[in-house]
């Protein structure tokens, strides 16, 4: 599916119908990877239509030369937001970098959002980011970016790389991603808190963010479940999957009770 967002036309699947849930990708990869990940956590709940969109100069949303920093990608996802959940309140996820403009999201819009999931964000002021490490498989398997993504080197993890993860490279507008990473800080303060439910999910041996920087944002979400996961790194939503079903299905409870009026 593909819709007009001012200069951009983004490119994006959903699945389900009721209330909208956006996830958002990191860098270097499409929408693939996200609905690979947080489908068999999702499409099992009823209610929720979920909604992937590649972000700009990633997969199929190409990204016009307008787009020079992540402050224009911030305001076009606003408004695609605006735009696929025709103005309900809609439950943000984002990996990485979507975890990176998740943030900004829910901080500059709370009202619209229901609910916000930050898995391995991408945020400033990253600090005492571990060596990457390998636990469990093989040191010989995968390309290079497979064995640096990934802590679990077995056959299960390379098969889900290189069928979710590998195939995004080819779509990748290098130029496009260089030149909106180079004003990658977003001006506005995403940092204030945002009341409503969140969870804070990170890989204990994530040596692309750390977990430092997801542990310090447990103070601006007073209604925050914060997991860091020992033996998971950066690709935290491959190598723990139903761990991570578990704190989605948590966070999706707790936003539901929130959406209850209450007794009396």
């Amino acid at each position: 599916m593909e819709i007009r967002v001012g200069e951009v036309v983004v490119h994006y699947v959903e699945h389900g119908t009721g209330r909208p849930v956006l996830i958002l990708h990191g860098a270097g990869v499409d929408h693939r990877e996200a609905e690979s990940c947080f489908e068999p956590a999702l499409d099992g709940v009823a209610g929720l239509r979920r909604i992937y969109p590649d972000l700009p100069g990633m997969g199929r949303t190409v990204a016009p030369e307008s787009l020079r920093s992540a402050d224009d990608v911030l305001h076009m996802l606003f408004e695609f937001a605006d735009e696929v959940s025709g103005g309900a309140a809609y439950l943000l996820i984002g990996h990485s970098a979507g975890g990176y403009y998740a943030q900004a999201m829910a901080a500059g819009r709370p009202a619209r959002v229901a609910g916000l999931a930050l898995v391995c964000p991408l945020l400033p002021g990253l600090r005492d980011i571990p060596e990457h490490r390998i636990v469990a498989g093989s040191a010989g398997i995968g390309d290079e970016v497979f064995r640096s993504y990934f802590v679990i080197h077995t056959p299960e993890m390379l098969e889900r790389y290189e069928r979710h993860v590998a195939p995004a490279a080819a779509l990748v507008d290098h130029a496009a991603v260089e030149r909106i990473g180079e004003r990658w800080a977003l001006t506005a303060d995403h940092t204030q808190a945002y009341a409503g439910p969140t969870v804070l999910v990170a890989g204990r041996l994530d040596s692309t963010v750390g977990y430092a920087a997801a542990v310090d944002l447990l103070d601006h979400y007073p209604h925050a479940s914060l997991a860091v996961v020992d033996d998971a790194g950066h690709a935290l939503p491959h190598e723990q999957p139903e761990l991570l079903r578990a704190l989605v299905a948590e966070w999706l409870a707790r936003v539901e009770r929130r959406s209850q009026p209450a007794r009396r």
